[in-house]
């Protein structure tokens, strides 16, 4: 052999092989080892119309996904996971079980926040809230959660799009948004989606799909979002299921004056809406193609706002802002013919 050749014979041996160059990264499940302790799955029971039903309630048992975000037992999730919700328990990574309560919801930005009952479990570590801001587009990202009720269940792919910014305008917020291609399930609702570094980017809202399922169209909402609306401001959990009224079905319900309003599909039990007095529909139906329950309160007005449009509920959103634990707020409603005035105080998170 040429002393040229042995040389490079040896070159080739010593040199350290492609797969072992950046041995020293973490990888997915490195990053999965670390943070699955604070991804819980969120079981919830309601009370829902059945099909067709008149007056007839059914238990309804949902699940979804949450992340812990503090030693307080605060729990980021999707506000449809616990909207009208009217009993919640999380389980953790280690199979331990805890009763938990809505502290705060904004359906507009589908963000929710709940506290665990009693103390967390010892194997319970809280994540580390990240900014999309500085992600890239084709940054890899991962996603634990709860599809179709499968705890821990890791799936991972990349940034995809940053759909929407965020922004801030008369004191509300737009969302921001962003799309991933892992897959995403029902039952992966209010989990996180994180990064390489382990640090949550934002929480799981939608999927797009023609089947149900997974179709590589899924969406988030950004960790700068989840600051702003629920460690910031702390929405008040209303606790029920709006449909505002067009006119047309305003009148069908014969609310009075030519106007409209509310329509409460559903109340849970501790919320606002159930302080309130509240009640929702008895009467399940479809309305072009929706699911509606009709007979229940249509509200009138909030504070002296007169629910017209959406400009209306975005005034009333913004009314909200302003609202303390103590104050009192205060509903006309039209019931059964009627008009009602209906009031309570604004309850505290402790």
């Amino acid at each position: 052999m040429r002393p040229l050749a042995l040389i490079t014979v040896f070159a080739l041996v010593l040199a350290p092989a492609p797969a072992l160059l950046g041995q020293d990264s973490p990888t997915v499940a490195d990053r999965f080892a670390q943070v699955s302790s604070s991804v819980v799955t969120v079981k919830t029971a309601s009370r829902q119309l059945r099909d067709g039903g008149m007056g007839v309630l059914a238990a309804s048992a949902g699940v979804g996904s949450g992340v812990l975000i503090d030693n307080e037992g605060r729990i980021v999730t999707a506000a449809h996971v616990v909207q009208t919700a009217d009993n919640l328990e999380v389980q953790f990574s280690d199979g331990e079980t805890r009763k938990a309560r809505v502290l705060a919801s904004d359906r507009y930005t589908d963000l929710a926040l709940i506290r665990v009952e009693g103390d967390l479990p010892s194997s319970a570590q809280p994540a580390v809230l990240g900014d999309i801001d500085t992600a890239r587009v084709g940054d890899r990202i991962f996603i634990v959660g709860a599809p179709r009720g499968m705890s821990q269940t890791l799936t991972v792919g990349h940034l995809s799009a940053k759909r929407v910014e965020g922004s801030d305008q008369d004191g509300l917020t737009t969302p921001q948004i962003f799309q991933t291609d892992a897959s995403m399930n029902p039952g992966n609702s209010g989990g996180p989606v994180f990064d390489m570094e382990g640090r949550v980017l934002g929480i799981v809202s939608f999927i797009v799909s023609k089947s149900g399922g997974d179709e590589g169209l899924g969406f988030a909402i950004g960790a700068k979002t989840v600051r702003e609306v629920l460690l910031d401001r702390a929405p008040i959990w209303g606790g029920i299921e709006p449909l505002l009224l067009p006119s047309v079905m305003a009148g069908a319900l014969n609310v009075p004056d030519g106007k409209t309003g509310v329509l409460v599909q559903r109340v849970a039990k501790g919320s606002l809406g159930a302080s309130l007095g509240l009640r929702g529909g008895r009467i399940a139906t479809k309305v072009e193609g929706k699911d509606v329950a009709l007979g229940g309160d249509v509200i009138l007005e909030i504070d002296g706002i007169e629910i017209k449009n959406q400009e209306s509920i975005n005034e009333v959103r913004r009314h909200f802002l302003s609202l303390k634990p103590g104050d009192t707020i205060r509903v006309k409603i039209l019931r059964k013919g009627e008009i009602l005035g209906l009031e309570t105080e604004i309850p505290g998170q402790d």
